[in-house]
């Protein structure tokens, strides 16, 4: 499997070989900033199976609720995020927006449930984590 995307202008565009390690529906405060929705909607994949193809991104760093590091990456034109990583960590998230063709989200993980918003319904028996995954 190989999956496309790119930010909203198309000045960056990039592939991903074979499937994500897991999708996640999270609900945390940034996300619903970042995305001005409800969720935002991410692709964990492995660095290895993510490929820039065109374009260059700008990075913007910040602290998370865990006290980690997250580089942003995003479009230097449009602005559209794309995907974030930690430093040193061997996977990285791909923005869910970003991709190309909508992704499944039957077997998605919801995580920071503890922060979604309310009338947000999650689907009976889905996969949910209170905050962040380990």
């Amino acid at each position: 499997m190989s999956l496309t995307g790119g930010c909203q202008c198309g000045a960056v565009r990039y592939a991903i070989a074979g499937e994500p390690i897991a999708v996640y529906v999270c609900h945390c405060r940034e996300c619903r900033k970042q995305s001005a929705s409800a969720f935002g909607i991410s692709l964990l994949v492995p660095n290895g199976a993510f490929s820039l193809q065109h374009g260059q991104v700008r990075t913007w760093s910040r602290r998370t609720d865990s006290g980690r590091t997250l580089d942003c990456m995003f479009c230097g034109t449009c602005g559209s995020r794309v995907w974030h990583a930690s430093p040193g960590s061997a996977t990285i998230t791909v923005r869910g927006g970003s991709l190309d063709q909508p992704v499944d989200l039957t077997t998605a993980i919801h995580i920071w449930t503890s922060r979604k918003l309310p009338g947000v319904v999650i689907p009976e028996g889905a996969a949910c984590c209170a905050e962040e995954p380990d």
